[in-house]
């Protein structure tokens, strides 16, 4: 038997409700969209930012701790007095040579000023220093760098390659170093040392870096390295202290740099310190930042 009663009515939407609920969602979004968008445009603003200021703060960080191990009164401009560069020579360890024998056998090898000396005692074990930090042949001692023109290690005035260290040297908790003959082809050939030092300290440059130098040029921070052949002048400018052959770039979009040495009593007002002022802006997608530190230089030889 067929039910009188009719079949129960389709529910459903027409193709114009589609159309406005689709054009309703996207004012909607669009509206979402106007309010979220500064946030998201900060975050990725904030993030570029902290990208740089980390980059820009590793480079003046690792810049300050290779000019703090500078050999004293090393650090220098060139003659032209520009601030785009500047060189120095590092040094990895330092320590004290015997001035006395001991006893009455003079047992222990004395640091002698008087002759063309072969080798000394230094006051300490060298196999006790960390690895990195141990002098080995071919590293160079420098005395009494004072800066003036006997005690000029650039020139090689007050500096002697080492030919060898041995332990323990004349005495117990000493270590024998020597030094190369007077025939070596470098400005660090054997020769009589002309001036004590008053603490009868001794500096140490390694052998794979006589001197290291900064620069600032199209846009980009390098460092430089170099071994000296021949006794090395203050240079007149940047092109003749960094020459491009022997450089690694520290960091890229520099769009400001200074590296400015103040010598001690100058501008300073400090008889044994200097300043090296570090000022570095980068720049990078429309973002940038800018650091400036100071480093003080120990120039007590």
């Amino acid at each position: 038997m067929i039910d009188p009663k009719p079949f129960p009515a389709e529910h459903g939407f027409t193709l114009v409700e589609m159309v406005m609920v689709i054009v309703i969602t996207g004012i909607l979004a669009g509206m979402v969209a106007v309010f979220i968008k500064s946030p998201v445009d900060s975050y990725f603003d904030s993030a570029r930012r902290a990208e740089l200021t980390d980059v820009a703060d590793t480079v003046v960080r690792r810049m300050a701790r290779d000019i703090r191990l500078a050999l004293p009164n090393s650090v220098r401009n060139p003659t032209s007095g520009t601030d785009q560069c500047l060189e120095f020579m590092p040094t990895k360890i330092g320590g004290r040579y015997r001035v006395n024998e001991e006893g009455a056998t003079g047992s222990g090898d004395k640091l002698d000023f008087s002759v063309i000396d072969a080798s000394f005692d230094m006051l300490w074990l060298n196999s006790t220093l960390p690895a990195a930090d141990r002098i080995a042949a071919g590293d160079v001692v420098v005395v009494y760098n004072d800066g003036s023109a006997s005690g000029n290690a650039y020139l090689g005035a007050n500096a002697i390659q080492v030919a060898g260290v041995v332990e323990p040297g004349g005495t117990a908790n000493t270590t024998a170093i020597t030094f190369v003959g007077t025939g070596t082809a470098t400005p660090f050939n054997r020769k009589q040392l002309p001036s004590e030092s008053p603490a009868y300290r001794f500096q140490v440059i390694p052998a794979n870096e006589h001197v290291v130098a900064y620069r600032c040029s199209g846009g980009v921070l390098y460092r430089y390295s170099r071994q000296l052949t021949g006794a090395w002048a203050q240079p007149a400018d940047c092109p003749t202290m960094a020459p491009v052959a022997a450089s690694a770039i520290l960091a890229q979009n520099v769009t400001s740099c200074s590296l400015h040495y103040e010598a001690p009593g100058s501008s300073t007002g400090l008889s044994r310190f200097g300043i090296v002022s570090i000022s570095l802006e980068m720049t990078q997608s429309g973002e940038s930042v800018q650091l400036y530190h100071q480093v003080h230089v120990d120039n007590t030889p």
